[in-house]
């Protein structure tokens, strides 16, 4: 399939939204971390629901959830072109792959924090 650019508004803008659908279900069905942290997400909007969270809460935990699943396509994306600049170890795709793993690291961390604060006084 060749790309052709669409100049016009409307319909430029909805295969762009057509693509991103298609790369989002790409994510979701073919990478397992992604296949993990979709499950969180999904066990984590179930427990707002059930614990009655608040509104601030919940856009605190959907920003949450949805910068992890950012970053972690974004770090599946440059493990991909890192693989297909240099399928066999190189020690600096190494480097560049670590330091993606750990901008997730970061992200998760912080989701992590998110529902600490908004649990743990619901549990206690």
């Amino acid at each position: 399939m060749e790309f052709q650019k669409d100049n016009t508004f409307f319909t430029g803008r909805l295969k762009s939204v057509t693509y991103a659908f298609k790369g989002a279900l790409k994510l979701i069905t073919t990478e397992h971390s992604i296949m993990v942290q979709f499950s969180i997400g999904i066990l984590m909007t179930i427990a707002g629901f059930y614990f009655g969270i608040s509104k601030t809460e919940w856009l605190f935990q959907t920003l949450a959830i949805g910068l992890v699943m950012s970053i972690e396509g974004l770090n599946t994306a440059i493990e991909k072109v890192a693989d297909f600049i240099h399928p066999n170890y190189h020690e600096r795709i190494g480097f560049i792959k670590d330091i993606a793993a750990g901008a997730v690291f970061f992200a998760a961390l912080t989701a992590i924090a998110i529902g600490l604060i908004i649990y743990i006084p619901i549990l206690l």
